[in-house]
């Protein structure tokens, strides 16, 4: 469907390395988790709440058992040991030669625009030593067609080079360095999308805590980029 009937067009597939890699794009739609790791190679994987693997009703169970089957990992939210235990498996497909996916932005954006990221994204790939392959997703809204079923148009999927942030490795902990890793990340990701920048959580937006002449104020043209001394 997506490479067929969408026709999504992938740019850069050279550039996801086969050892394993984690894979950060920006996020404008429902279709992006659909289109992403239909379009990619190797299998991609997106890490879900592990609380959506503890299915306790009929529905929650189905649930459960879908994301077992299509081999997604449970991830724990709640920070610490705890989150990083809940690497192991995530490490496991990385060796594997998996791809992890992540959005750093932690949801859709509301205007196209491209928003702070979450510092989850260089905790993850600090901490399981891979590099980071930034992803800008391209017009990949699903519309209706004549017919009424879901399609894209003019979809494009585009890969930049892999980064490495190794040096960093035994600086995962620090709260700076993660600052610093997910602004040059996020920076990348713009870079191949070319959206607009705004340096705020998107979640500060979806809550009306800011809009319209407060939020432009926000409008930069990058991410701040100014490296921590280590």
């Amino acid at each position: 469907i997506v490479k067929w009937f969408w026709k999504v067009e992938v740019i850069g597939a050279e550039n996801i390395p086969a050892s394993g890699c984690v894979i950060a794009a920006n996020h404008i739609d429902a279709g992006d988790t659909i289109a992403l790791p239909a379009a990619l190679k190797p299998a991609m994987i997106f890490p879900a709440k592990k609380e959506l693997f503890e299915g306790k009703n009929l529905g929650g169970k189905i649930v459960a058992w879908f994301l077992k089957l299509v081999g997604q990992v449970p991830i724990d939210r709640s920070g610490g040991k705890a989150s990083v235990s809940g690497l192991e498996e995530i490490e496991q497909k990385l060796s594997a030669g998996h791809a992890i996916g992540i959005f750093p932005e932690g949801s859709r954006s509301t205007d196209g625009r491209l928003y702070k990221g979450h510092t989850g994204v260089a905790r993850m790939a600090l901490e399981v030593n891979k590099p980071v392959v930034p992803v800008g997703l391209i017009n990949t809204r699903l519309l209706k067609n004549k017919l009424g079923l879901p399609t894209m148009k003019n979809a494009k999927i585009v890969i930049g080079k892999p980064l490495d942030y190794s040096r960093f490795h035994d600086f995962r902990n620090n709260i700076k360095v993660g600052r610093w890793v997910t602004n040059d990340i996020m920076a990348h990701i713009q870079e191949v999308t070319g959206q607009e920048y705004v340096d705020v959580y998107l979640s500060a937006v979806k809550r009306g805590k800011l809009s319209g002449e407060a939020l432009e104020k926000h409008v930069k043209e990058t991410p701040s980029l100014e490296e921590p001394q280590l």
